[in-house]
């Protein structure tokens, strides 16, 4: 009988394979406008602070804010700490420093636009790594979602500011959201969310570190930029990656991925809001196709096994 551990790489269709209820609403609602903001204050910290800088204060505030949270004392399996350090690296500290050197070369409307591709990537690993569970359903909703995305940044897009290494920046970015939403799944169900999530945070400062005081030659003090890195460390980086890590080991990664597509949607209805924006017809239709998008996402899942589960066995905390 064979006792190799298992796969770093895996996922998991979740705990509750129903359409979505309340909950599973209201943590796509909440993570959906935290995230819509994200944006904003990364661009109005790189006003003063370096990218490494911006990494290493979201991160660390960020993992500050979740000790306050209640969570399981448990003991993470030995084997289980690579996909640990995996989500650290691919969901943390690299999204943290690539998203802020994109900016420096991409507007952020371009940032938001290519972040759209985030639930397809999801969905294609999911479906590399052996989720049966996913109906056509699912893949219509979120092809029109990114359907609807691009319909409404068309406008704001076209003749933007868009660096090739920004774009790479945030491809690969993209890429490591992929990877860090199928493993978070069977690692939360099985130790919690705030306790995968405090975890890879801390490894991910000690990883950016370096890069955070080297960038302290390049970055100046001011309460603004230092403000907005805060708010965007406590409940971006912080609270709404343990609610994300909460509804995927809930509802699998793939559907849980919808929330890519309301994060645009929350910034314009912010713009209409706050700023006194409108919006042009295309945007209108396009929000509604994402609206729709997103609901043929949160249906129901087959009833087929995800291989690679084997994670998922309970574990009595200790």
């Amino acid at each position: 009988m064979s006792h190799d551990p298992p796969r770093v790489l895996t996922t998991s269709a979740g705990t509750r394979p129903g359409h979505f209820g309340p909950t599973e609403w209201i943590l796509v609602v909440v993570i959906s406008v935290t995230w819509g903001s994200s944006y904003l204050w990364i661009a109005l910290g790189l006003e003063s602070f370096a990218p490494g800088l911006i990494a290493w204060l979201r991160l660390t505030i960020g993992a500050v804010a979740l000790l306050f949270l209640p969570r399981q004392r448990v003991t993470i399996e030995r084997h289980h700490w690579r996909g640990i350090l995996l989500i650290a690296v691919a969901g943390n500290a690299g999204p943290a420093l690539l998203f802020a050197m994109a900016e420096q070369t991409i507007e952020s409307s371009v940032a938001g636009m290519l972040t759209a591709a985030t639930p397809l990537a999801t969905l294609a690993l999911a479906l590399l790594l052996g989720n049966r569970t996913l109906r056509p359903i699912h893949v219509y909703g979120l092809l029109l979602g990114l359907i609807g995305v691009l319909m409404m940044s068309a406008e704001s897009v076209i003749g933007a500011d868009a660096g090739v290494a920004g774009v790479i920046y945030v491809i690969i970015a993209i890429l490591g959201y992929a990877i860090t939403s199928n493993v978070t799944g069977p690692l939360a169900e099985r130790y919690g969310a705030v306790a995968v999530v405090v975890r890879s945070q801390a490894i991910a400062i000690v990883l950016v570190t370096p890069s955070g005081l080297f960038a302290l030659n390049d970055s100046t003090f001011s309460w603004k930029s230092f403000i907005a890195v805060a708010i965007l460390g406590v409940f971006g980086t912080g609270i709404a990656r343990a609610l994300q890590a909460t509804l995927i080991s809930r509802s699998g990664a793939p559907r849980a991925s919808v929330i890519g597509y309301l994060v645009p949607v929350v910034a314009a209805i912010l713009g209409v809001v706050f700023l006194g924006e409108h919006l042009a017809v295309a945007e209108v239709l396009g929000l509604a196709i994402i609206t729709v998008g997103a609901f043929l996402g949160s249906r129901r899942i087959s009833a087929r096994r995800t291989r690679g589960a084997d994670i998922n066995q309970p574990s009595a905390p200790s």
